[in-house]
């Protein structure tokens, strides 16, 4: 993960850099300002353009019933292809031109997807939410880390009942004051047993 972040904030913005001076100096400073402009105004109109034709894709695949995973990940793929063209620069203009045209994307979204789904299948299905006995700050949960899966655990069985009326606690008094405002005031749990 930390080389990823390396790549991420220090060797692509040195790259950049250095293809940004290198075409500076071959066309002018001013014409490679106007040209990184043109390439990010042009690219996102194609993003909104593609991500039109991908979202009716995906509508059309609800509707037949089907799942629209390999549309899902085009999406992913053209806001991540939006960034890139918004990014001032050469090299990732050219990574977002090839997340954002249909031949390269297709088969790019179709590999991601196969890997997604067996990704999915070697560890053993989606299971949401989080680990056995785990909730999100880490402690063990309620079940003391059992699997809540788990059919050797044990049950609890117990009875409840049905009562008509609710305890006072849980009602409201209104009083009402000579200039028409209502007071609302919860009774004190102490004066439940009236």
């Amino acid at each position: 993960m930390f080389f990823i972040l390396l790549l991420v904030f220090v060797l692509i913005p040195v790259v950049e850099l250095n293809v940004l001076i290198e075409v500076a100096s071959s066309i002018g400073s001013w014409t490679t300002v106007g040209l990184v402009l043109f390439t990010a105004v042009v690219g996102v109109s194609l993003v909104r353009s593609q991500g039109l034709s991908t979202l009716m894709s995906v509508q059309q695949k609800l509707a037949r019933g089907e799942a629209p995973g390999q549309e899902i990940v085009e999406g992913m793929m053209l806001a991540a292809a939006g960034v890139l063209l918004l990014i001032p620069g050469f090299v990732t203009d050219f990574i977002g031109l090839i997340l954002l045209t249909p031949l390269t994307r297709a088969p790019i979204a179709a590999f991601l997807y196969k890997r997604m789904q067996l990704r999915v299948v070697a560890n053993g299905g989606f299971k949401g939410g989080f680990s056995a006995g785990q909730n999100p700050f880490g402690q063990p949960g309620p079940f003391g880390g059992q699997n809540p899966d788990d059919q050797n655990g044990n049950t609890f069985d117990g009875d409840f009942e049905r009562k008509d009326e609710q305890p006072r606690s849980h009602h409201i008094e209104q009083k009402q004051s000579d200039d028409d405002i209502i007071d609302v005031e919860p009774i004190d749990p102490k004066d439940d047993k009236k």
